[in-house]
């Protein structure tokens, strides 16, 4: 007897009656259309037909997706797909990466508009402050290390119309981080939900004033 033949009606006949057989399929179909378990299973943070994106919660993706452009200047702490991402989207791209090894496997792959420095990691060093060089930056992603030390050194290089962007900012070791930031004119707009690779919810927060370039 093929027990499964009998038990998949059964079951669906249970969700239906209380309730939850569209609450079911529903999630199903959004972690199949965003491409969670593709991005699980193979620890890497892409999307449902493998194309890189950036490690934070897929609302935060969505909403950025709709609001970049290419005359936008990004700067990261912190490289990989995201890196690819934003490349894509932006005019320009500069990354900051501490360990060498990953270093050096992402800046192979970076394409013409976007550049990728290593530099050692010591707390309130050069690593926070590897984006004073060259530009004032539209968008400033800090998804790194050192960050609370990070989110302090970008108010020095952000455009006039520039925002800031945490990820994990529902961590308590970065508090003092948002203190400073909000301390300094900057409104927090959080982003919860799933993220690539991960199985818990996580927060990914933009940090923005008036006139800013995301139209918030």
């Amino acid at each position: 007897m093929n027990i499964k033949k009998y038990l998949r009606p059964a079951f669906e006949l249970i969700l239906k009656k209380t309730g939850l057989l569209y609450i079911f399929r529903l999630k199903r179909n959004a972690i199949k259309n965003y491409g969670w378990e593709l991005s699980a299973t193979s620890y890497a943070s892409i999307d449902a037909d493998s194309n890189p994106i950036p490690w934070i919660t897929y609302p935060a993706i969505d909403f950025l997706s709709r609001r970049i452009n290419q005359n936008m200047k990004v700067f990261e702490y912190g490289s990989g797909n995201s890196t690819l991402w934003w490349a894509k989207r932006a005019a320009v791209v500069s990354s900051v990466e501490h360990d060498f090894n990953w270093y050096e496997k992402v800046k192979s792959e970076m394409p013409k508009n976007a550049t990728l420095q290593y530099v050692e990691l010591s707390y309130d060093g050069e690593y926070c402050r590897a984006l004073e060089c060259g530009e004032n930056w539209n968008i400033i992603v800090v998804d790194g290390r050192d960050r609370v030390n990070c989110l302090k050194q970008s108010i020095r290089k952000i455009a006039e119309d520039g925002v800031i962007l945490l990820d994990n900012s529902d961590r308590e070791e970065y508090q003092e981080g948002i203190d400073f930031l909000i301390s300094n004119g900057y409104r927090k707009l959080e982003f919860r939900g799933l993220a690539p690779i991960v199985t818990y919810i996580s927060e990914t927060s933009i940090f923005y004033k008036s006139g800013n370039c995301l139209g918030l």
